[in-house]
C-alpha cells in the first residue's frame, strides 16, 4: 500500500527536492509576471464583459457609458500597483497586506485581511476556472454542455502541476500568458488599424440584433446604481494586484526591487488591455446580455451567444477562421491558469497563518517540492466545492468575487498610511523624509479610492450574492481565531516554567501489564521487554470474551514456565476494550501515585488488506488508553514476514532468543 502510494506521487509530482534546493526555486522576472500576475491580466478577459452584461439592464443607449466605467476601472488599478509598490518595498518577508495590518492596525485587523484574502484566493480559482469554460465552450459546445465536469478536471490538473513546485509551474505556465498577452495585442492593434486607419466596417455577430431592456427605461437612482454596480464589476479586473505581495520571498533577489517591477508590468499590461477591449467592442457594436432568448430580438432560436471576447476575434479575423481559433485558446488556457496566481498566495499567506498559529500547523510544512503541499490541496477542494454549487456558472460566483480584496486594499493601504506616520515622527535625514511623505501620499489616494471602491461592491453586490462571501469571511476569522486560542492554551499548558521540574511528583511505584490474548510468540517478546523494564508489579491480563478459549489459555498458562501471573477480566457483554480501562482506573485509583503501564503485542504487516484482519482491537485500546492519567503505553511489536522489514532483511536471530521464545 505504501509502495503504491509512493510510486502515484511520484508520478504526480516526481521526485523530492532537498530542503537546501529551496534558492534554485527562485523565480526570475520573466516568470514570476505569468506566475503572479496571470490573475489580474486575464481577468480583462471577463472583467469587461462583466461590466456590458450590467448595463445591458437599461438596454443599448446604457452602454455609451461602458468607456467611462473602463477609464474609472483603469485610473483605480493604476492607484492599486503605484500602492503596492511600497508595500513590496516596505515589507518584502512575503506577509504582504496580512504583515502591513498586524503590524500596524493590529492582529484583529491582520486576521480580518487573512480571511478576505484566503476566501478570495477559493473564488479567484472558481471564476477563473468557469470563465475559461464559458470561453472553450464558445468554440466547443460539448464542453458548454458539461462545463461543470471540465472545470473540475481543470482544477486538478492545476493541483497537481502547482505540487511539482513554483518554478516548474511558472515555466509551464509562461508561455500560455505570453500567447495570451500577443495574441490580445494583436487582435485589437489589427482590428483598431482596420477601423481607425483602412475605414472597414468590422462588425460583431451580435451587433444587428435588437437589444431590449429588461426594465424598461432606467432614470435616475436607478441608472446610478446601475452604473456603479457596473464599475463594480470591472473592478474584478484588480484582482490578483495583491499576490505580488504576498509572493515576493518567491522572487530572486532584489527580491522588492524585481516585486515592484513586475507589479509595473502587470499594471501597464492589464489597463492596455482593458481599455483596448473596451473600446473594440464598442467600434464592432458588440451586444452582451443576460438572457440573449428574450432581450436579443433577431437572433435565431438557436442562438448560442459567444464571450465578449469570442465575439471580438469572430469580427477582427472575419473568414481567417484560425485567428479566432487561437484567440479562443489562449484565452482559455490564461484563464485557467489565472487560478494558479491563488495557487501560489493561498498556500503561503497559509503557512504564515500557520506559523502564527491561526490554522493548523500542517500547512507550514513544506511538501517533496518544496511547494506547501497541504494548502494547495485545500484550495483545490474548496474551489471544486464552489464550482459545482454554482454550476461554473460566471455571473453567478462573480457577485460574491472582489469582496476580500478590497477588504483588504483598504485595510492594506490604511496601515501603510499608519507605517509611513509612524516613521516620519523619527526619521531625520530629510531625503529619507521626502520619499517617505510621497508614499503615504500614494498610500493615502490609494486608501481613498479602494474604500471607495468596496462601499460600492458591498452596496450594489450584497444582496445580489456577496453576503455568502461576507459570511464565509466571517466563519473564517472565528475559526481562526479559536485555533489561535487552542494552541495559545497548549502552549501555556506545556511551557517549561523554571522550578517546575522540582514540582513533578515521581511516581512511586511500576505497576506493568501485558495484555495476552494468546500464549505465542508475540506474548513472549512483551512478557520478555516488559521483565526488561524491571517493573515493581508485573501482571500479565486476559479478557474472557469465550468461556472455552479462556480456559485452554490458563491450562496452557498454568503447565508453561512462566513465573508473572495471569489475571481473567470477565466480560460478559463481549467488550474488550472497557473492561481492560476499568481494570488500569482501578489500579491508578488504588495506588495514585503509581504510573501504570500497558504492554500491548501488536503485528506489523506488510500488505494492505492484512490491516483490517489485525490490530483494529489494539488500535482502539491505544486511543482510549492515551486519555488516562498516570497511564503509559507501550506497543511491542511483532513484524510478520510479510512486513516491510521482514522482506528486507530477512529471518535473523541473536544468541539466546529462541530460548527466549523471540523466534521458532
Amino acid at each position: 500500500m505504501s509502495k503504491l502510494s509512493t510510486v502515484a506521487r511520484r508520478l504526480v509530482i516526481g521526485q523530492p527536492f532537498r530542503s537546501d534546493r529551496l534558492g534554485h526555486t527562485l523565480l526570475p522576472k520573466r516568470i514570476a509576471l505569468p506566475v503572479f500576475a496571470s490573475d489580474a491580466m486575464s481577468s480583462v478577459a471577463y472583467a469587461p464583459e462583466e461590466i456590458f452584461l450590467v448595463l445591458s439592464v437599461a438596454g443599448l443607449s446604457a452602454y455609451a457609458l461602458t468607456p467611462w466605467i473602463g477609464v474609472a476601472v483603469a485610473f483605480v488599478m493604476i492607484v492599486v500597483v503605484a500602492s503596492y509598490r511600497q508595500n513590496v518595498h516596505a515589507y518584502p518577508s512575503g506577509g504582504g497586506d496580512y504583515e502591513i495590518a498586524t503590524t500596524n492596525l493590529g492582529p484583529t485587523a491582520g486576521l480580518t485581511v487573512a480571511s478576505a484574502l484566503l476566501v478570495d484566493y477559493v473564488l479567484t480559482v472558481a471564476v477563473s476556472v468557469s470563465a475559461a469554460m464559458s470561453n472553450i465552450g464558445s468554440a466547443v459546445p460539448f464542453v458548454a454542455q458539461h462545463k461543470v465536469a471540465v472545470a473540475v478536471i481543470a482544477i486538478l490538473l492545476l493541483m497537481a502541476m502547482n505540487l511539482r513546485g513554483v518554478r516548474e509551474s511558472g515555466i509551464a505556465f509562461a508561455i500560455p500568458t505570453y500567447a495570451f498577452i500577443i495574441g490580445i495585442f494583436g487582435m485589437l492593434c489589427l482590428g483598431l488599424f482596420r477601423i481607425l486607419v483602412l475605414g472597414d466596417e468590422i462588425r460583431a455577430e451580435s451587433a444587428d440584433f435588437e437589444m431590449h431592456a429588461e426594465s424598461g427605461d432606467v432614470l435616475g437612482f436607478a441608472l446610478i446604481f446601475l452604473v456603479a454596480r457596473a464599475f463594480s464589476s470591472g473592478c474584478a479586473a484588480l484582482t490578483g494586484v495583491e499576490a505580488i505581495s504576498n509572493g515576493v520571498p518567491a522572487f530572486r533577489k532584489p527580491k522588492s526591487r524585481n516585486a515592484a517591477t513586475t507589479l509595473l508590468l502587470l499594471g501597464g499590461i492589464s489597463v492596455t488591455l482593458l481599455m483596448g477591449i473596451i473600446v473594440l467592442a464598442e467600434k464592432t457594436h458588440v451586444q452582451i446580455v443576460d438572457d440573449p432568448a428574450t432581450q436579443l430580438a433577431g437572433a435565431p432560436a438557436d442562438y448560442h451567444q459567444k464571450t465578449l471576447v469570442a465575439q471580438l476575434a469572430q469580427a477582427v479575423f472575419g473568414n481567417f477562421h484560425a485567428g479566432f481559433v487561437v484567440i479562443t485558446i489562449v484565452t482559455a488556457l490564461i484563464l485557467i491558469l489565472a487560478a494558479n496566481t491563488a495557487f501560489n498566495g493561498f498556500p503561503v499567506l497559509g503557512s504564515i497563518l500557520a506559523q502564527d498559529s491561526y490554522l493548523p500547523r500542517q500547512l507550514h510544512t513544506r511538501g517533496d517540492r518544496l511547494a506547501f503541499s497541504n494548502g494547495i490541496l485545500f484550495l483545490a477542494g474548496v474551489a471544486i466545492t464552489f464550482v459545482v454549487l454554482f454550476r461554473a456558472e460566471v455571473t453567478a460566483l462573480i457577485q460574491l468575487y472582489i469582496i476580500g480584496v478590497f477588504v483588504s486594499f483598504t485595510l492594506s493601504q490604511t496601515g501603510m498610511v499608519r507605517h509611513w506616520t509612524r516613521h516620519l515622527k523619527t526619521e531625520t535625514d530629510p531625503a529619507l523624509r521626502r520619499t517617505m511623505m510621497r508614499s503615504r501620499v500614494v498610500n493615502a489616494v490609494g486608501l481613498v479610492c479602494t474604500g471607495s471602491v468596496l462601499v460600492v461592491v458591498l452596496a450594489t453586490k450584497f444582496v445580489a450574492g456577496a453576503w455568502i462571501a461576507v459570511l464565509a469571511m466571517a466563519v473564517l476569522f472565528a475559526l481562526m481565531k479559536l485555533i489561535h486560542r487552542h494552541y495559545a492554551a497548549v502552549s501555556l499548558e506545556l511551557a517549561d516554567v523554571p522550578g517546575d521540574a522540582d514540582d513533578i511528583v515521581l511516581p512511586s511505584r511500576n505497576h506493568t501489564l501485558v495484555l495476552v490474548s494468546k500464549l505465542h510468540l508475540p506474548t513472549m517478546r512483551a512478557l520478555a521487554y516488559a521483565r526488561a523494564t524491571r517493573p515493581d508489579t508485573l501482571e500479565a491480563i486476559t479478557v474472557s470474551v469465550d468461556d472455552a478459549e479462556t480456559r485452554e489459555l490458563v491450562h496452557r498458562w498454568q503447565g508453561s514456565d512462566i513465573s508473572v501471573p495471569l489475571k481473567v477480566i470477565a466480560s460478559p457483554y463481549r467488550e474488550i476494550t472497557r473492561p481492560v480501562l476499568d481494570y488500569v482506573k482501578r489500579v491508578s485509583k488504588e495506588s495514585p501515585r503509581t504510573v501504570v503501564t500497558v504492554f500491548i503485542p501488536e503485528y506489523v504487516v506488510g500488505h494492505w488488506w492484512e490491516h483490517i484482519l489485525h490490530n483494529q482491537s489494539a488500535l482502539r485500546l491505544k486511543t482510549r488508553l492515551l486519555f488516562e492519567p498516570n497511564v503509559m503505553v507501550t506497543s511491542v511489536p511483532w513484524q510478520l514476514t510479510s512486513s516491510e522489514r521482514r522482506r528486507k532483511l530477512g529471518p535473523t536471530s541473536a544468541p539466546g532468543d529462541t530460548r527466549r521464545g523471540f523466534v521458532d
